[in-house]
Protein backbone atom coordinates (compact mmCIF):
# COMPACT_ATOMS: atom_id res chain seq x y z
CA UNK A 1 0.00 0.00 0.00
CA UNK A 2 2.78 2.44 0.92
CA UNK A 3 4.54 1.57 -2.32
CA UNK A 4 1.39 2.50 -4.28
CA UNK A 5 1.01 5.79 -2.37
CA UNK A 6 4.57 6.80 -3.20
CA UNK A 7 4.66 5.53 -6.81
CA UNK A 8 4.85 8.28 -9.40
CA UNK A 9 6.14 8.89 -12.88
CA UNK A 10 8.51 11.54 -14.19
CA UNK A 11 5.51 13.60 -15.34
CA UNK A 12 5.75 17.40 -15.18
CA UNK A 13 2.02 18.02 -14.55
CA UNK A 14 2.03 16.84 -10.93
CA UNK A 15 5.27 18.77 -10.38
CA UNK A 16 3.58 21.98 -11.50
CA UNK A 17 0.47 21.25 -9.44
CA UNK A 18 2.30 20.35 -6.23
CA UNK A 19 4.78 23.25 -6.37
CA UNK A 20 2.02 25.76 -7.10
CA UNK A 21 -0.15 24.37 -4.31
CA UNK A 22 2.80 24.40 -1.91
CA UNK A 23 3.75 27.99 -2.72
CA UNK A 24 0.16 29.18 -2.26
CA UNK A 25 -0.58 27.19 0.89
CA UNK A 26 2.67 27.63 2.84
CA UNK A 27 2.23 31.36 3.54
CA UNK A 28 -1.38 30.69 4.50
CA UNK A 29 -0.29 27.92 6.88
CA UNK A 30 2.52 30.09 8.27
CA UNK A 31 -0.05 32.79 9.09
CA UNK A 32 -2.23 30.32 10.94
CA UNK A 33 0.46 28.28 12.69
CA UNK A 34 3.34 30.72 13.23
CA UNK A 35 1.80 34.18 13.06
CA UNK A 36 3.92 35.09 10.03
CA UNK A 37 2.68 37.48 7.33
CA UNK A 38 0.28 39.22 9.71
CA UNK A 39 -1.40 36.04 10.94
CA UNK A 40 -2.72 35.26 14.42
CA UNK A 41 -0.48 32.28 15.14
CA UNK A 42 -1.57 28.90 16.39
CA UNK A 43 -3.48 29.94 19.52
CA UNK A 44 -5.25 32.87 17.85
CA UNK A 45 -6.23 30.80 14.83
CA UNK A 46 -7.36 27.91 17.02
CA UNK A 47 -9.55 30.28 19.06
CA UNK A 48 -11.05 31.72 15.87
CA UNK A 49 -11.71 28.31 14.32
CA UNK A 50 -13.33 26.91 17.46
CA UNK A 51 -15.12 30.05 18.66
CA UNK A 52 -16.21 31.78 15.48
CA UNK A 53 -16.41 28.88 13.03
CA UNK A 54 -17.48 26.24 15.55
CA UNK A 55 -14.97 23.56 14.53
CA UNK A 56 -14.00 21.02 17.22
CA UNK A 57 -10.59 21.87 18.71
CA UNK A 58 -8.82 18.63 17.66
CA UNK A 59 -10.03 19.05 14.07
CA UNK A 60 -9.06 22.72 14.01
CA UNK A 61 -5.58 21.93 15.41
CA UNK A 62 -5.10 19.19 12.81
CA UNK A 63 -6.09 21.66 10.08
CA UNK A 64 -3.61 24.27 11.28
CA UNK A 65 -0.76 21.75 11.41
CA UNK A 66 -1.72 20.35 8.00
CA UNK A 67 -1.66 23.84 6.45
CA UNK A 68 1.96 24.22 7.63
CA UNK A 69 3.43 20.73 7.12
CA UNK A 70 1.67 19.57 3.93
CA UNK A 71 3.02 22.40 1.73
CA UNK A 72 6.58 21.56 2.80
CA UNK A 73 5.98 17.89 1.95
CA UNK A 74 4.46 18.91 -1.39
CA UNK A 75 7.40 21.13 -2.25
CA UNK A 76 9.77 18.24 -1.58
CA UNK A 77 7.51 15.69 -3.25
CA UNK A 78 7.56 13.63 -0.08
CA UNK A 79 4.34 11.67 0.42
CA UNK A 80 2.70 13.94 -2.13
CA UNK A 81 -0.59 12.05 -2.31
CA UNK A 82 -1.02 12.15 1.47
CA UNK A 83 -0.04 15.83 1.68
CA UNK A 84 -2.43 16.71 -1.15
CA UNK A 85 -5.22 14.78 0.59
CA UNK A 86 -4.57 16.81 3.74
CA UNK A 87 -4.77 20.09 1.83
CA UNK A 88 -7.94 18.89 0.08
CA UNK A 89 -9.53 18.16 3.46
CA UNK A 90 -8.62 21.61 4.74
CA UNK A 91 -10.02 23.20 1.57
CA UNK A 92 -13.34 21.34 1.88
CA UNK A 93 -13.79 22.62 5.43
CA UNK A 94 -12.64 26.13 4.46
CA UNK A 95 -14.97 26.23 1.46
CA UNK A 96 -17.87 25.21 3.69
CA UNK A 97 -17.41 28.43 5.65
CA UNK A 98 -17.57 30.50 2.45
CA UNK A 99 -20.59 28.95 0.72
CA UNK A 100 -22.99 31.60 2.00
CA UNK A 101 -20.91 34.30 0.27
CA UNK A 102 -21.23 32.77 -3.19
CA UNK A 103 -18.62 31.85 -5.75
CA UNK A 104 -16.46 34.95 -6.21
CA UNK A 105 -13.59 36.21 -4.09
CA UNK A 106 -13.61 39.78 -2.78
CA UNK A 107 -11.12 40.96 -5.44
CA UNK A 108 -11.80 44.68 -5.06
CA UNK A 109 -12.28 44.85 -1.29
CA UNK A 110 -15.84 46.09 -1.65
CA UNK A 111 -17.26 43.42 0.70
CA UNK A 112 -16.72 43.19 4.46
CA UNK A 113 -13.70 41.20 5.61
CA UNK A 114 -14.36 37.47 5.52
CA UNK A 115 -17.05 37.74 2.84
CA UNK A 116 -15.11 35.94 0.13
CA UNK A 117 -16.59 33.18 -1.98
CA UNK A 118 -15.18 29.72 -2.57
CA UNK A 119 -13.50 29.99 -6.01
CA UNK A 120 -9.99 29.91 -4.46
CA UNK A 121 -10.83 26.70 -2.62
CA UNK A 122 -11.93 25.00 -5.85
CA UNK A 123 -8.63 25.85 -7.51
CA UNK A 124 -6.69 24.43 -4.56
CA UNK A 125 -8.85 21.28 -4.62
CA UNK A 126 -8.15 20.84 -8.35
CA UNK A 127 -4.39 21.14 -7.83
CA UNK A 128 -4.56 18.69 -4.93
CA UNK A 129 -6.58 16.26 -7.08
CA UNK A 130 -3.82 16.21 -9.72
CA UNK A 131 -1.28 15.17 -7.10
CA UNK A 132 -3.62 12.66 -5.44
CA UNK A 133 -4.26 10.99 -8.80
CA UNK A 134 -0.83 11.20 -10.45
CA UNK A 135 1.52 11.30 -7.45
CA UNK A 136 4.32 13.79 -6.90
CA UNK A 137 5.75 13.57 -10.42
CA UNK A 138 9.15 14.75 -11.58
CA UNK A 139 11.82 16.12 -9.25
CA UNK A 140 10.29 14.54 -6.16
CA UNK A 141 11.53 12.41 -3.32
CA UNK A 142 8.66 10.02 -4.09
CA UNK A 143 9.99 9.59 -7.65
CA UNK A 144 13.52 9.08 -6.41
CA UNK A 145 12.29 6.40 -3.96
CA UNK A 146 10.07 4.61 -6.47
Amino acid sequence: MLRHLLHTTDDLSPLAARVTLALVMFPHGAQHALGWFGGYGFSGTLAWMTGTLGFPAPLAALGIVTELIAPVALLLGLGGRIAALGIAGVMVFAASTHLEHGFFMNWFGSLPSGSEGFEYHLLALALAAVVMIRGSGALSIDRWRS
